[in-house]
């Protein structure tokens, strides 16, 4: 979900930006904005910051996993490929 206060604090700039002629309807095209924002945020597949730093953590433990894994396989591969060496 799109902070409200995000689609409000853009609304009033696009009406800020209007022109000088343009001013007097400020107020309702501002009120307008809002929907149109809301409607165009929403169909974009965004996540919030809270749902990102969880998901970057977890890959961030995922990672440190499977460096220990890798590390671990090759120690592992190296004392299998010592043991099985020819002793003649």
């Amino acid at each position: 979900m799109i902070d409200p206060k995000l689609i409000d604090d853009l609304a009033r700039r696009l009406a800020g930006s209007l022109p000088e002629g343009l001013r007097t309807l400020q107020d309702e095209l501002e009120q307008n904005f809002r929907p149109v924002l809301q409607s165009a945020l929403s169909r974009l597949d965004l996540v919030t910051r809270e749902e990102f730093d969880v998901q970057s953590a977890v890959l961030a433990k995922a990672r440190q996993q499977l460096d220990t894994l890798v590390a671990r396989l090759q120690e592992l591969e190296t004392h299998l490929a010592g043991k099985s060496s020819p002793d003649k």
